[in-house]
């Protein structure tokens, strides 16, 4: 019986199937493929083709739009290039590596006033305890609790040669604490600055590469460093160059270590800005160093590396150079 039932339900199907195309044929409809389709059937899909450059994420965060762009240690070279883009060879549809930023761990909402209060009386509550540096022969200064700190400017030299656009202390907004800081430059020593124009070289309220000593834009702006989380609110709100003037004004604190370590990557020993500027001398067969615009017919060896060096107060010296050709 179950047989029969199974026969009776596929004789049925076939009619129904005979009826339905007989109804398509009556109004023109054919049930035959046309070429194109065919070859649409058959045809495989296309390949996807390989990206140069790598897209970025469709997606992100509130609080993470909501942030200046990322900062980057690399700025660039002489000729509009990547000054890292030399470091090594990539292959031709690899993106270039991009820096490393820290992650912001903390909340980025505005601190309760109590906080800023007291995080402010620590920025000037603070008495000197350390002696003034001493500087050897090379004119490098010798901290006596810290030897491996060694930088060759002293923060009244980068503001009379000029540094940071002349725009270190103007009028600063933190969005970690909600506040805003002025007038901080009056903490350092007034023979810092005598006889300068404050309004160019300390606050002035845009950055003039006029007035850096090598004429050419480097580094980012402390908001970008607030928001890529290198700013220690509760010692400097500034960042670095404010740390290093009161670190010279004998001032200690439990931030010296990160800022002296952040201070030997970049320009000490083995400081990768250091070794790229010194390697630019080699490379372009210079054994012999020289100030801008005191040797008009020397070669220009990279303005930005040099500007970088000068806001981590050092500068290229005689005897580097002479090592690294060494």
């Amino acid at each position: 019986m179950k047989d029969i039932a199974v026969d009776n339900i596929e004789s049925q199907r076939e009619e129904n199937i005979k009826r339905n195309r007989e109804r398509l044929r009556q109004l023109g409809i054919s049930l035959t493929p046309s070429a194109s389709s065919r070859d649409a059937v058959k045809r495989p899909p296309p390949k996807k083709r390989k990206l140069d450059h790598v897209l970025p994420p469709s997606r992100s965060s509130a609080r993470i739009a909501s942030t200046p762009a990322r900062p980057s240690y690399f700025s660039q070279g002489d000729d509009g290039k990547d000054v890292t883009s030399k470091a090594r060879k990539r292959g031709p549809h690899e993106a270039p590596k991009k820096t490393r930023v820290p992650v912001v761990k903390e909340d980025t909402a505005p601190m309760p006033v109590k906080d800023i209060e007291s995080i402010r009386a620590g920025w000037t509550s603070w008495v000197p305890t350390a002696s003034p540096p001493a500087r050897d022969e090379d004119y490098t200064f010798q901290f006596r609790d810290q030897p491996s700190f060694r930088p060759n400017k002293s923060p009244e030299e980068m503001i009379r040669e000029g540094c940071f656009g002349g725009s270190y202390f103007r009028p600063l907004y933190s969005r970690r604490l909600g506040t805003t800081v002025f007038d901080d430059h009056k903490e350092l020593p007034s023979s810092w600055y005598s006889g300068l124009d404050v309004s160019k070289y300390l606050t002035s309220p845009k950055y003039d590469v006029e007035i850096n000593k090598y004429r050419v834009s480097s580094g980012q702006s402390i908001e970008e460093w607030e928001a890529a989380g290198w700013i220690n609110h509760k010692y400097d709100i500034r960042g670095w160059f404010q740390w290093y003037c009161r670190f010279y004004m004998g001032r200690r604190c439990e931030d010296d270590e990160r800022q002296i370590s952040r201070w030997r990557k970049c320009v000490g020993d083995s400081g990768r800005w250091r070794r790229m500027l010194l390697k630019k001398y080699v490379n372009m067969g210079i054994r012999e160093v020289f100030d801008d615009g005191e040797d008009e017919e020397g070669r220009d060896v990279s303005p930005v590396m040099h500007q970088t060096c000068h806001h981590w107060g050092y500068e290229i010296r005689q005897g580097d150079l002479e090592r690294f050709w060494n």
